[in-house]
């Protein structure tokens, strides 16, 4: 159970499906994931395709989890009534940006969320089933993509509710000035300051590996991480295919 990983610190490891067909999710789960994650905020994924997905995921043993495209009510509330076993939640800045998501996704008394009966309530079958399902296994994980977020990374990982943070160090580098170059001496000093806080507080650090090489894994292991997301589904199906081309290519100049 992902939940019951996460509240252990013990190393579990997804991946990010931007792909919206079901056969992307078929193939990504001979890898051996725990989880995979549907982007819906910077892909062309729309709300049905995402419910087929989430369905797909689980058929395979894994857990869904959906990258809302913004920390807001309506969203949230109708992945999880599709089903999705949890949420990662962006641009978490906050204290307060972290409530606001656990209201979204927790019901009364513990948050706000609407009571609808869709896939996730078994079609109105399951309700008090699901109840408990979101309370005892329901996954939410804080985003940490922005400076203001770095500067306020204790109150955000000792919120009642939030499970886990991932580093999304492509927008963090963005917030700092410096779009797409994580590798700047700032931009690893903030996610440094992540790790380490995470560790004091014994919560799990989550960091989204964007390469395709394994190594590059295994050094956010190395750092401590347990919430890894390997990479995404276009890098290893580019990646294998340009680095195929290379070879052939190089071999027969």
């Amino acid at each position: 159970m992902l939940k019951k990983k996460l509240k252990n610190n013990e190393l579990s490891i997804g991946s990010w499906i931007t792909i919206g067909h079901t056969a992307v999710v078929d193939v990504m789960a001979s890898a051996g994931f725990d989880w995979l994650v549907v982007d819906l905020e910077h892909t062309s994924i729309d709300l049905n395709t995402a419910h087929n997905l989430i369905a797909t995921i689980q058929s395979h043993g894994m857990k869904a989890l959906v990258r809302v495209s913004k920390n807001e009510e309506v969203i949230i509330k109708k992945v999880l009534d599709m089903g999705a076993d949890g949420i990662v939640v962006p641009m978490i800045k906050s204290k307060e940006d972290a409530q606001e998501a656990i209201s979204y996704a927790k019901y009364p008394p513990v948050g706000n969320r609407g009571v609808g009966l869709f896939r996730a309530q078994k079609y109105g079958t399951g309700f008090d089933e699901y109840k408990k399902l979101v309370k005892d296994e329901l996954v939410i994980i804080a985003q940490i993509e922005h400076f203001e977020a770095v500067d306020n990374i204790k109150e955000i990982i000792t919120t009642d509710g939030i499970d886990g943070v991932i580093i999304g160090p492509y927008y963090l580098s963005g917030s700092m000035g410096y779009p797409g170059e994580y590798h700047r001496k700032e931009v690893k000093e903030g996610i440094a300051k992540v790790l380490r806080v995470c560790k004091e507080e014994n919560v799990p650090s989550g960091f989204h590996v964007i390469e395709s090489n394994p190594q590059k894994l295994q050094e956010r292991i190395d750092e401590g991480c347990t919430f890894l997301a390997y990479s995404v589904d276009f890098f290893f199906l580019g990646d294998n295919a340009r680095d195929g081309m290379r070879k052939i290519l190089g071999e027969n100049k």
